[in-house]
């Protein structure tokens, strides 16, 4: 087997099996949201969709990044939660795909428009790649296979740091990112990995063109723990466990860019109330990914089963917050009673 797909399998099996690679900081608990005890609307007639890339969504939710390879487990999950994304209405990101570009046998799990006709598919690649053998050919082959709407790159320099095989050449990474938003024809998204976008990185960003940031940050699945659990010196990895950001203060501190880019909420979002906050501090999607991951191994409608509980969870919040639309809570952190992030 390639190295990179030993590497997918290695990641699937640790973040499914080692609970200790998820943090459960449940930093969004510290955070407290004003009740109406007379919301003046009905339960009924709140909705909870919205629009993402042109695209209409039942609600802001985004199965995050998990994987993609030539196994056929890996081809397993992300059909899966393509049916899934599909017969619920939300957006699916998958894993990188650089695996694809040298090993054409890792096709078949980034071939997903088949799975998912209309929903927001968008693909993904290791940002740092750039400085490597990655060019704007393979941005585009990467858009092409899955039909995307759009194309993550993501930002993982603790993940490359303590890995085994990692690559750690950021240099004037800037740049590199600009002239793919130059070229493509579709939004390119930046996004960590889980350690966070801090104000100083959304300056490089804008300046390169970028106009829609996942934050990422910390909280959930940590991926220093996780290339930990692959190196014989683990000690690294573990010490660097809850380095980063955590996600509602990532969001509060990007307040001052919020009239310029569309942020999404990821790390650590495990339910529906988590996704409220979310959304008040700022957020226009949230994206979770580890809570999908062992439903995705036994069949899309145990995916959807979760979609749905969360999509409750998010329609009662918002009826509690007296809102019938998304947009009555975005960006309203008077809505904000007290937390660690005030």
């Amino acid at each position: 087997m390639e190295p990179i797909n030993q590497r997918k399998l290695d990641h699937i099996n640790i973040v499914s099996g080692d609970r200790a690679v998820d943090r459960q900081r449940f930093y969004f608990d510290r955070i407290r949201l004003s009740h109406r005890a007379l919301p003046e609307i009905s339960l009924a007639s709140v909705d909870p969709s919205t629009k993402f890339l042109g695209k209409s969504l039942s609600f802001p939710l985004l199965i995050s990044s998990m994987t993609g390879g030539a196994d056929a487990e890996l081809v397993k999950i992300n059909r899966n939660l393509a049916l899934a994304a599909e017969a619920e209405g939300v957006a699916l990101a998958v894993g990188s795909q650089r695996v694809f570009l040298s090993d054409a046998a890792a096709c078949a799990s980034f071939e997903l428009r088949q799975h998912a006709p209309s929903t927001v598919l968008l693909g993904n690649l290791g940002a740092v790649q750039l400085n490597y053998d990655l060019g704007f050919a393979d941005c585009e082959a990467a858009l092409k296979i899955l039909d995307a709407d759009g194309l993550y790159l993501h930002l993982n320099p603790l993940q490359e740091a303590v890995q085994p095989e990692g690559d750690t050449d950021f240099a004037d990474l800037g740049e590199k990112i600009a002239t793919v938003v130059r070229a493509l024809r579709k939004p390119v998204i930046v996004k960590e990995v889980g350690a966070g976008i801090s104000p100083e990185d959304v300056e490089h960003l804008l300046a390169a063109g970028i106009r829609h940031i996942d934050v990422a940050g910390s909280g959930g699945t940590s991926w220093s723990m996780v290339e930990s659990r692959r190196s014989d010196q683990p000690a690294l990895g573990e010490l660097f466990a809850d380095w980063g950001i955590p996600t509602p203060l990532a969001l509060k501190l990007l307040k001052p860019f919020r009239h310029e880019v569309q942020l999404i909420a990821s790390g650590g979002v495990r339910n529906g109330i988590d996704m409220a906050k979310a959304i008040v501090l700022g957020a226009s999607m949230c994206g979770l990914a580890r809570p999908f991951l062992d439903p995705a191994r036994e069949s899309a409608d145990a995916v959807r089963a979760v979609i749905r509980r969360l999509k409750r969870e998010f329609t009662v919040a918002m009826f509690l917050l007296g809102a019938k639309r998304v947009e009555e809570i975005k960006n309203r952190e008077d809505l904000v009673l007290d937390g660690y992030w005030n």
